[in-house]
């Protein structure tokens, strides 16, 4: 009934009529991992990971139904510096999986739709996955019975959503920390829970040389962070490493300049602040995308950009994008 309901409202015509009294904006997807067969590393990535053939689908609907632009172009709507076409929409990727350059990029490229990929650069140059990641893999592959957490209060880990109870308050504890703190962290929960995960999860992470192709392809790579950390809950000094030692090390690698910036939202919220937009721009960065969900219009601050959901299906894009553009709450 939901989607039939859905399907009738979208045929009406009403939500594209109400859009054209919005003014013009652009709508910023979020997308992190595609793969031929997502339930293959479910343990690691949860629900993250659209498979290929719907992302083909997705990509198809944008280039048919949408305006695909870049985020240089958002970035001179929001300064009211350009104007962009109506229904605009940007791709971008949180991380820096592998898949984005194998399976994303190719479909990308065919499809004629250009993406903004964000790196994670400690996992990048270590082949590393994402704390939440590795956190995810250990709750699910342990057989240990329980996890006693930093205020002393014990969790039952005897099924799925007992597990993902205790994951999410892992992620709480994990989230407000930063480099080598995160990383001990990490290892003593590994070493904890006895799990580790497997030695081929490295290849799940992009090489300096996959997002040198994507940049040579005509992509754009921004920066998300050193570790990814909640930059709203870690201290000013460790904000300004995330911000500045990432750009640095991803220009080194790529010659090219990184003026735009992700927010990991890994857990708690908020996950960016007035203090941290100010962090932002003395780092040098144009453009910085939260997880905040909304529409990129003309005036708004470049660097706290809201963005949209993908959804997992098609047809759950195209309610996401066109409720986005009339400006109704999704």
């Amino acid at each position: 009934m939901k989607n039939l309901a859905r399907r009738t409202v979208l045929r009406s015509g009403l939500l594209q009529i109400a859009a054209r009294l919005q003014g013009r904006s652009a709508a910023i997807l979020m997308y992190h991992s595609v793969m031929e067969d997502p339930r293959r590393q479910a343990a690691f990535l949860g629900e993250t990971v659209h498979s290929r053939q719907v992302f083909r689908e997705q990509m198809e609907l944008l280039a048919r139904n949408y305006r695909p632009v870049s985020l240089d172009q958002v970035k001179s709507l929001v300064r009211g510096e350009a104007k962009l076409p109506d229904r605009a929409v940007v791709v971008t990727f949180d991380d820096g999986y592998t898949d984005n350059y194998e399976v994303a990029a190719p479909v990308l490229n065919d499809v004629g739709v250009p993406a903004t990929f964000y790196a994670t650069v400690e996992c990048v140059e270590r082949h590393r996955l994402p704390w939440p990641a590795r956190l995810r893999f250990a709750f699910h592959a342990t057989k240990k019975g329980s996890w006693t957490d930093a205020s002393g209060k014990t969790w039952p880990l005897g099924s799925t959503v007992e597990r993902e109870k205790a994951l999410l308050v892992c992620c709480d504890e994990c989230c407000k920390l930063a480099g080598d703190a995160q990383e001990q962290y990490v290892a003593r929960f590994e070493e904890k829970m006895e799990t580790r995960v497997p030695v081929e999860s490295r290849d799940l992470m992009m090489t300096y040389e996959q997002l040198r192709a994507l940049v040579a392809q005509g992509h754009i790579v921004g920066s998300h962070t050193m570790t990814h950390p909640n930059m709203a809950y870690v201290s000013a000094e460790d904000v300004r490493r995330e911000m500045t030692a990432s750009r640095q090390r991803l220009e080194q690698q790529l010659n090219a300049a990184v003026v735009h910036f992700s927010y990991p939202c890994p857990a708690l919220a908020p996950h960016w602040t007035e203090q941290t937009v100010a962090a932002s721009r003395r780092a040098g960065y144009e453009t910085a995308v939260t997880t905040d969900r909304g529409l990129a219009r003309q005036g708004d601050n470049p660097l706290c950009l809201k963005r949209v959901r993908p959804s997992r299906t098609v047809e759950g894009l195209r309610w996401n994008l066109e409720c986005a553009f009339a400006g109704r709450a999704i």
